[in-house]
């Protein structure tokens, strides 16, 4: 778990830390460079889940042998998707990443949402719903590798 208290902020406690697949930690379906070695490493701390409508059928393949908890969704409400696998592991523990606009009620809802913008841009739905803005996917996972960088950020 990763706890803070940040001033004006609140109390985090995040166990869960959710990210979006394509867009997010994959371009054109593959896994970007490094991101499996971060996993790796936030996976000691925090249980990680990937959603993903797995677009280009190569996620699972693509996280063969990280420690990730992959949900594929289907159907045409994917935001609903998601924020229903956040309510499932509790809104309240965890921390969302992702790019889309079908990552906006996740951001919206989760106790620390993160859009990146990444090499597939982001939408500006999910921009106005997160709490944080990250230039890529490394700064964002960075957060998390090294968390007193969510204090700066976010106190007052």
């Amino acid at each position: 778990m990763i706890s803070l208290n940040i001033p004006g902020f609140g109390a985090l406690n995040i166990e869960h830390l959710v990210l979006d697949y394509n867009g997010t930690i994959a371009l054109d379906g593959n896994l970007l460079p490094g991101i499996g070695k971060i996993i790796q490493e936030l996976s000691v701390d925090i249980e990680v889940h990937v959603l993903t409508a797995d677009t280009f059928g190569q996620c699972e393949e693509n996280l063969l042998g990280l420690p990730v908890s992959i949900h594929i969704i289907s159907g045409t409400e994917e935001d609903k998707a998601k924020l229903d696998y956040i309510n499932s592991v509790g809104v309240e523990k965890c921390a969302c990443i992702g790019n889309g606009r079908n990552d906006t009620l996740m951001l919206k809802e989760a106790a620390l949402g993160i859009v990146i913008s990444g090499p597939e841009c982001m939408s500006m739905t999910a921009a106005r719903s997160a709490d944080i803005a990250a230039s890529d996917i490394i700064h964002a996972l960075g957060l998390f590798t090294h968390p007193i960088r969510l204090m700066t950020t976010l106190r007052y």
